[in-house]
């Protein structure tokens, strides 16, 4: 059999990555279930009329069906998610009556979506998320929790596994819809989707199209470029509004909102937020506070976590659900820093013991170590084979495994790093802490 291609945009990883992979799953896990967050895990398919409700993603949405399915069988009814959203609508619908609401939940999943594979950009990859879902209501504050509680997250991250800090960018969609109906605009949304390009083609671009396609006037379209610009790491940002002389009460609600999130950032998480005011994240979807998260030093990447508030996240007819959530691209976060080797294991297995053995006869002898070892929590392993002690060591270190066991229960441990051999009783012998699991270790550590 020849050997098989991999495929575009469905990335896998070596078993020294998959830890690293693992252990940010745990970090993020362990912060969301320290707010109050539950898991829960929806199911891959779901109908294709609740995928394609929005419509802007439809093209990218991959089909289910049966190879050989029997003549009358429907067969564009079903498809993979492309996110954690539309299961979460379905799901909170199915089952409200048994949910306490504000329902807060976390859910950690691959998702598929058909597009062009690049870096960053996958068509299989994991997303962690947090929404905070109420009934008929929800308390403006938890538009400042659940950013918080996400740069928390990521803050731990770069803290105790090295990964690169981010800085996640803020605005609000009433901000930005209140100035232009304060400016006599009543295409609110064609305007925001102009502005939004706003990285990529720069400000006298961005004029023109609101010149040239909406027909706005100059000195209008120059104010919404100006709103654009408007970035600072405080709450200053309300006085560069003021400054355009634009008045509107959807302009002033939006104002006060952001500056509760900014300053609130500010007092948790320092220099991390930033108000910008030319973020337009799916203001056709979300209603509030809006978010986007870069990673410093790979801004080429865009987002790699992002959401906001949403009015309604479903409705049953008598019941509206409201909530506001965030997500995190773990693939888009995690394979262009393997890649690039910025993120490294420690050892490719979870082992930190290797059993000798002495002989095949006596396999059983290192068997019963192993269990004693693994008892205590100690991940060990049972040489393959009994060749000479060298070859086993020299197994040991192909591996990254530190640790080498001579004999019976009690015997002799030797770290091979070091070369140090010391007695030690299988019963009591500990490793230190930090060859107990495999570390991430980060280019520079």
């Amino acid at each position: 059999m020849a050997r098989p291609k991999p495929l575009s945009g469905f990335p896998e990883f070596l078993p020294a990555q998959r830890m690293i992979e693992q252990t940010v799953i745990d970090l993020v896990r362990e912060t969301f279930e320290l707010h109050g967050f539950a898991g829960i895990e929806t199911r891959a398919v779901e109908t294709m009329e609740s995928l394609t409700r929005k419509g802007e993603i439809t093209k990218e949405v991959y089909v289910v069906r049966r190879l050989h399915a029997e003549p009358g069988d429907a067969g564009d009814d079903l498809g993979l998610h492309f996110d954690l959203t539309v299961p979460l609508a379905r799901y909170v619908l199915e089952n409200s009556g048994h949910l306490q609401f504000p329902f807060r939940r976390y859910q950690i999943q691959k998702v598929w979506r058909g597009e062009r594979p690049q870096e960053g950009r996958y068509r299989e990859f994991a997303q962690a998320d947090i929404d905070i879902i109420g009934e008929n209501t929800l308390a403006d504050h938890h538009d400042i929790e659940a950013p918080l509680v996400m740069l928390e997250a990521l803050e731990n991250l770069h803290d105790r596994l090295g990964l690169p800090p981010v800085r996640m960018h803020v605005n609000n969609r009433k901000l930005s819809e209140g100035f232009y109906r304060g400016l006599g605009i009543e295409d609110t949304a064609a305007v925001l989707q102009r502005v939004d390009k706003f990285d990529k083609i720069g400000p006298a671009a961005v004029t023109e199209l609101l010149t040239g396609e909406l027909g706005l006037p100059d000195e209008v379209a120059a104010k919404c470029v100006r709103l654009a610009t408007v970035c600072t790491t405080d709450d200053s940002f309300a006085d560069r509004v003021a400054e355009l002389g634009v008045r509107s009460e959807m302009l002033d609600e939006g104002l006060e909102a952001l500056t509760n999130v900014i300053n609130a950032a500010r007092a948790q998480v320092p220099g991390r937020m930033v108000a910008d005011l030319k973020i337009a994240r799916g203001l056709d979807y979300y209603t509030g506070t809006v978010y986007e998260t870069e990673l410093v030093g790979h801004e080429h990447l865009g987002s790699i976590s992002s959401g906001g508030r949403y009015d309604s996240l479903a409705t049953d007819g008598k019941r509206t659900y409201p909530g506001v959530g965030i997500s995190l691209g773990l693939t888009r976060l995690l394979v262009p820093l393997l890649a690039k080797g910025e993120l490294t294991a420690s050892r490719s297995v979870p082992s930190c013991v290797v059993v000798a053995v002495d002989a095949e006869e006596t396999r059983s002898t290192a068997m019963q170590v192993a269990a004693i070892l693994r008892g205590r929590g100690i991940a060990c392993e049972v040489a393959p084979k009994a060749d000479k002690y060298g070859k086993q060591i020299r197994y040991a270190d192909r591996r990254g495994i530190p640790y080498v066991w001579f004999g019976g229960i009690d015997g002799e441990v030797k770290d091979i790093r070091s070369g140090e051999q010391t007695m030690a009783d299988a019963a009591a012998w500990l490793p230190p802490q930090a060859d107990r699991r495999p570390r991430v270790i980060a280019v520079g550590d």
